[in-house]
């Protein structure tokens, strides 16, 4: 093959000349470097060959055009273009047999390159294995470490970490090996992962996720994990993707001492979790001790996952006691039972496996649809009520039976017990379902009951999922013990949300439909879903029906004497109250829908939703609490 010759690329500068004249070269292999705008750039043989002449001299200046090299080819083979794509797909290849965990090779493999190195050192610091002693401490306690509840959750392989090489802020007092070693990624593991991806498909299991990891600085909060925090925050409300947030920790940290910092009260952390609601789903989850600044934050999730094992409180012992409140330990303050009860827990599990699990399934009803569906057998609808009109029943046996099998996840059970508030799926599709107790109260809406299905219409509504009401309640609470609680400001609630609900609502009314109680159960009046129907056990009345009888006979009542002649004219009258507001009158006088089969419950739901569509334009009102 006759010589070719290769051309300066571009106006340069020699920086080094790497053959000379008679040498056989290989394709690919540098034949000299030149340097323009402060970058170097090699200069490689497109074939093999051998050197005929070398046409400049390092430090010389050369224009684009410029002979540098004149090569007498023996053999074409491939471009400079590709000879740098094999080069560097074998750079890459050793490169992917890197061992990520340990930063080493295979003996066989080129060696790293001293800068790859070390950054795969640094990262393999901030792992697990890098810390048993750390480790086994937290499996003592019979807890997982942040790492191993991440990759619990995420699907294998999808997540990526944000801000893994930080360290406390703490470079003033402490030496950077100490700060690496002990205080990797500052205490917060944060990034993106796949969340029921096989389920859902990669676009809509994208979630951010961050976990304080308590074998840190006791899962404090730093400097810099906060500007982590606001960084993975930020990322999340721009594209739209839920939060997860494992909350264990102590709060505020004060030995971070690089940055000139007073209070530290300017961190914009809270605001930017705190801005998430209504916007994504937010979860927080918590096994072991959350105080402060971390439940701060964990009481702006939607919803609240904890172990039984877990304490959540405003103030660890350390704040109280400062206060000059006491000495507690912290076993003391805020146990599961406590914050069960209080409605601050809405899940409560055994332990953080399960918390994970619960998780996973909740973020499930916001990712979409299911082909996948069982049902039991709806006949069993029929018989799910007593005969006796006033034989109290598990209502959750009935959600049990409506909703699609393994579906129902029941959220605040130990709060509000008035109402069940549970998400669920009816062929497939996710649903909010409250339901009335009758169990508790007759199943009378109190303060507690009304602020859990204010609030949990509230989240369905933020996240556009529809409702169902499953109604048997004798109405408000009331009395002078209930009205001291600020019982008119606290039911009032459930009518202010509903009446601003963009999403479908739909009422089933199982037995008693009685007064205002009855019309915040199907948000707001019975004609204010898309449909409200009764089963044939439906009975109405603006009041309950027994009370309705002693207000309005009660001359009538007092006039017979006491016993069986009194007793007698109540129950006559009663039995006309009752047939007069039984559900097939109602229907008759389209004060509901229709009148159904229990049997057909399903059947009425799964139209219903499959017809009904959210709607855009509505907006908030302001909550009356």
């Amino acid at each position: 093959m006759p010589p070719y010759k290769i051309h300066a690329p571009m106006a340069s500068t020699v920086v080094e000349v790497l053959v000379a004249a008679g040498q056989a070269v290989q394709a690919g292999q540098a034949l000299l470097v030149i340097e323009a705008m402060k970058m170097e750039h090699e200069i490689r043989a497109e074939a093999d060959g051998r050197v005929l002449q070398v046409g400049v001299r390092g430090g010389e200046s050369v224009a684009e055009g410029d002979l540098l090299v004149l090569l007498g080819a023996s053999e074409a083979r491939t471009t400079a273009t590709a000879a740098y794509a094999s080069a560097s797909a074998t750079a890459g290849q050793a490169v992917a047999e890197v061992d990520t965990a340990t930063g080493s090779t295979p003996a066989a493999a080129p060696a790293l390159r001293a800068d790859l190195r070390e950054a795969l050192e640094r990262h393999a610091q901030t792992l697990d294995a890098a810390r048993p002693d750390a480790v086994a401490r937290r499996h003592a306690l019979g807890l997982r470490t942040a790492r191993e509840n991440i990759a619990d959750l995420c699907d294998a392989g999808s997540f990526i970490e944000y801000g893994a090489l930080a360290y406390a802020a703490q470079r003033s007092r402490r030496t950077l090996e100490d700060l690496v070693s002990n205080t990797p990624a500052d205490g917060l593991i944060a990034g993106i992962g796949s969340i029921n991806g096989a389920r859902f498909g990669t676009e809509r299991s994208r979630c951010a996720v961050m976990a304080y990891d308590a074998t840190v600085l006791a899962g404090t909060q730093g400097l810099r994990n906060h500007q982590k925090t606001d960084r993975l925050l930020g990322v999340a409300l721009q594209h739209k993707l839920p939060v997860v947030l494992f909350a264990e920790g102590g709060g505020g940290r004060p030995g971070d001492t690089d940055m000139p910092i007073v209070a530290g009260l300017h961190v914009t952390s809270f605001a930017s979790y705190a801005r998430l609601s209504g916007q994504v789903p937010v979860v927080g989850i918590v096994a072991g001790r959350c105080y402060a600044g971390n439940a701060a934050l964990l009481g702006c999730s939607d919803v609240i996952i904890a172990t039984r094992r877990s304490n959540i409180g405003m103030g660890g012992p350390a704040m109280v006691e400062g206060g000059g409140l006491g000495v507690y330990t912290p076993e003391q303050i805020g146990p599961s039972d406590v914050q069960s009860a209080s409605g601050v827990i809405d899940v409560l599990v055994d332990d953080e496996a399960a918390a994970v699990a619960v998780a996973r399934r909740y973020l499930g009803y916001f990712q979409g649809a299911t082909s996948d569906w069982s049902a039991a057998d709806p006949v069993q609808l029929r018989d799910a009520l007593p005969a006796s009109r006033v034989r109290a029943y598990d209502m959750r046996r009935v959600m049990q039976l409506v909703a699609d099998t393994g579906s129902l996840l029941e959220l605040r059970e130990g709060f509000g017990v008035g109402i069940h508030t549970a998400l669920a799926r009816i062929e497939g599709r996710p649903i909010g379902l409250i339901a009335s107790n009758p169990a508790h109260l007759g199943g009378a809406i109190d303060a507690d009951a009304a602020d859990k299905a204010a609030r949990f219409m509230q989240l369905c509504n933020a996240h556009g999922l529809p409702l169902v009401s499953l109604v048997d309640t004798p109405g408000f609470m009331v009395g002078p013990e209930i009205e001291s609680r600020a019982q008119v400001r606290h039911v009032s609630r459930m009518f202010v949300t509903a009446a601003h609900l963009r999403v479908p609502f739909f009422a089933v009314v199982l037995r008693k439909g009685y007064g205002l109680g009855a019309m915040a159960m199907t948000g707001g009046g019975f004609h204010a879903p898309v449909f409200t129907v009764a089963w044939p056990s439906g009975e109405f009345g603006a009041m309950g029906l027994e009370g309705a009888v002693r207000l309005g006979y009660r001359k009538e009542l007092a006039a017979a004497t006491e016993g069986p002649e009194r007793d007698a004219l109540f129950q006559r009258h009663l039995d006309e109250h009752h047939a007069k507001g039984k559900a097939l009158n109602m229907a008759a006088t389209l004060e509901i829908d229709a009148v159904i089969d229990p049997a057909e419950t399903r059947r009425w739901l799964g139209s219903g939703l499959a017809s009904a569509r959210i709607d855009a334009a509505v907006k908030p009102g302001i909550d009356t609490w």
